[in-house]
């Protein structure tokens, strides 16, 4: 059996599950999530907490049962505490303000680049932070918040390839944490006679 698929969801005080056939709908003091779930799979509640049960041990079926139940525990992970991704913006020039709901970004681009988050998805303050030692750059830091964790994961994307890290100097749009593997720049002149 599927070690994820088999261990129950626990549905903490105050959220509500509902289960309809094979749909699921859960609200929580964040919100109200709903979702269709593969008909393969059954779902039953018992003493506060959320069994996932499979017909058989086929292939498809054991994979099916880790990923229903781990889809539904985000439902309910979303609908108490919420998902967050935080985002970096590195390097001279490029930064990210707030109009109203909208996002706009000065990328090094000619022109600004403008994103409306999806309804459902927040956006956190913008913080600026000055760099600490020499070689580091002015860094843009906010917070892409939701809950729905496969929105929120979907918009922080969205936001990182709109200038993704380059590898020479590491400007660009990265999560917070994200390690970029550097290159080492052409070396100027390095063996070269003049002529």
């Amino acid at each position: 059996m599927s070690r994820i698929g088999r261990m129950p969801i626990p549905v903490p005080s105050g959220v509500q599950v509902q289960i309809e056939g094979h749909r699921v709908r859960v609200r929580g003091p964040r919100g109200e999530l709903m979702r269709e779930i593969h008909p393969a799979m059954n779902l039953e509640l018992h003493d506060g907490q959320i069994l996932v049960t499979r017909p058989s041990d086929s292939n498809q079926h054991r994979a099916l049962h880790g990923l229903t139940r781990a889809l539904v525990a985000n439902m309910v992970n979303g609908v108490t505490n919420g998902f967050s991704k935080t985002i970096e913006i590195t390097g001279v020039g490029y930064r990210a303000t707030k109009q109203g709901e909208k996002l706009v970004f000065q990328l090094g681009y000619s022109h600004p680049v403008e994103l409306v988050p999806p309804t459902g998805i927040q956006i956190g303050n913008i913080e600026t932070f000055t760099p600490t030692q020499a070689n580091e750059w002015l860094s843009t830091r906010f917070a892409v918040t939701g809950i729905d964790k496969e929105l929120v994961g979907e918009v922080a994307a969205k936001i990182r390839k709109l200038r993704a890290v380059e590898p020479y100097k590491g400007k660009g749009i990265r999560y917070q944490g994200e390690v970029v593997r550097r290159k080492a720049g052409k070396a100027a002149g390095k063996g070269k006679t003049a002529k």
